[in-house]
């Protein structure tokens, strides 16, 4: 007798990583103009990555539609794959399923230091969210010059730097950036909500840095003791939330 055939599959369970998408607001065209603003420092930072929709915040607006539809197409322009929902009205949670979204009530938003990975000020008190933090395995080496317009992403990874991050360039890590010369572009650590990244530049003279999507620009400018000097930077959690520190390395 003839064996029977093997199946073509196996159903195992997985774990995945999901962004949490928390809405304040059932208006898309202003999420929409949101996502846009707020990603306009890091674009191409997304790759293909899943969002879970968190309906919980619209307490004050749950009797008011969504057009998921709109908000697919939304979150996909900026490289985002809607895949569930959580929380909402009956009716809000309806309409989600009619457009292909899964049930994730059960599922749990991690609060770290940043609410999707976009950039919020170093004062902002707004509840924040992340997605998880990915599993790292190495450091990617860099070893050219970045010039204006170009940008760099070690995704999964630490960054070392080599050369020059000149101003209007940009450098991202998902871990810590180590800068063996002088960054004066962006250099934005701990990009999917690793609060415990830093970044360390020979020379700190940035545009902006960021850890954890706080962050801080030329605008507020670096203490004498570091600015143009060895130096590395760190993110404290307190009472009056989080702020980025900057302090010198010494030999």
């Amino acid at each position: 007798m003839s064996s029977a055939p093997s199946p073509g599959f196996e159903i195992k369970s997985a774990d995945l990583a999901l962004v949490a998408l928390v809405l304040r607001t059932t208006d898309v065209s202003s999420i929409g103009r949101d996502l846009a603003r707020q990603l306009s420092e890091t674009p191409g930072f997304f790759d293909q990555d899943p969002v879970l929709i968190d309906l919980t915040g619209l307490a004050e607006e749950s009797e008011q539609s969504i057009d998921f539809l709109q908000l697919r197409q939304v979150l996909s322009d900026h490289r985002l794959v809607a895949l569930a929902v959580k929380g909402g009205s009956e009716a809000q949670r309806a309409a989600a399923f009619d457009v292909g979204l899964v049930d994730a009530n059960d599922a749990r938003i991690r609060r770290l230091s940043v609410e999707m990975p976009a950039l919020t000020q170093e004062s902002a008190a707004a509840e924040p969210t992340a997605p998880a933090v990915p599993s790292f395995s190495g450091a990617v080496v860099l070893d050219r010059t970045l010039r204006s317009g170009q940008q760099f992403y070690a995704k999964g990874k630490d960054l070392v730097v080599l050369s020059i991050v000149n101003a209007g360039a940009e450098v991202i890590a998902d871990g810590d950036i180590h800068i063996y010369s002088t960054l004066r572009g962006k250099a934005i650590a701990g990009a999917r909500g690793k609060t415990d990244a830093r970044i360390f530049a020979y020379a700190m003279e940035p545009e902006l840095i960021s850890i954890a999507g706080v962050y801080r620009t030329s605008e507020n400018p670096l203490s004498k003791d570091v600015f143009g000097k060895p130096a590395q930077v760190s993110l404290s959690s307190g009472p009056d939330g989080d702020k980025l520190l900057i302090t010198p390395l010494k030999a």
